[in-house]
């Protein structure tokens, strides 16, 4: 299918998100518009503090807009309630971190099978699904392991694999490489080309000018406005 008849799953219509420190309001995002289409590879990329993390919190409604709109596979996000919003965030949406966000006291096993405890699987199901899970992201052989006994790549492979365990159509990576070194970071890189060939959209937010090329499609945002496309 060509890419111009290809479904809009994440429309975001003039966007802004401030915040109030002090007497100071602070524009993170300031009226922000971008259609992404489905199974597309797009990189969000800019400086320290131009809004990237911003945009994906929006985008994956961990945060809400001060104005403007969010559509989620048509789905306007900004008359949901939180019950709404944890449901759509559950099902369509897995996050991936740059620090990992795993629970260090479980193995990697149980860090992956979480979401699905959170949607009211049963446990043989998650179980299987989790360990599925690791075994596509390279660690069918460390499933028992925890946090503090692997590497940082190791680490952020868990981290994938619970993203993915639920089956979302989106996967959002903000400064997933982050924390790597540039050889590690490649390897996570071709991952997360594996997960696009599935037919996945991912949105990769990213300073790394170098990987952020690598994607199909790059956004640009500077000082909370989205620059020309490249």
């Amino acid at each position: 299918m060509e890419k111009n008849n290809t479904k809009t799953i994440i429309k975001i219509d003039h966007a802004s998100r401030f915040y109030t420190v002090g007497d100071i309001t602070v524009k993170a995002l300031n009226d922000v518009s971008l259609e992404i289409k489905e199974g597309e590879f797009t990189s969000i990329m800019g400086p320290s503090g131009s809004g990237k993390s911003t945009l994906m919190n929006l985008i994956g409604c961990l945060d809400s807009p001060s104005d403007g709109n969010i559509y989620i596979d048509d789905q306007p996000t900004f008359n949901m309630d939180e019950t709404e919003l944890a449901f759509l965030r559950n099902s369509k949406v897995g996050f991936i971190f740059q620090q990992f966000n795993l629970l260090s006291k479980l193995t990697a096993l149980e860090n992956v099978t979480t979401p699905l405890l959170y949607a009211g699987i049963k446990k043989k199901e998650r179980v299987e699904r989790a360990k599925a899970a690791l075994e596509k992201v390279g660690l069918g052989d460390r499933i028992y392991h925890r946090p503090n006994e692997m590497s940082g790549g190791q680490k952020q492979r868990v981290a994938i694999a619970r993203a993915i365990v639920t089956n979302p159509s989106i996967i959002l990576a903000d400064e997933p490489t982050g924390a790597l070194d540039s050889t590690t970071g490649e390897q996570i890189m071709e991952l997360f080309w594996q997960l696009h060939s599935e037919g996945r959209t991912i949105i990769f937010v990213t300073h790394d000018r170098n990987l952020g090329y690598q994607c199909l499609r790059q956004v640009h945002i500077k000082d909370g406005h989205l620059e020309d496309e490249k």
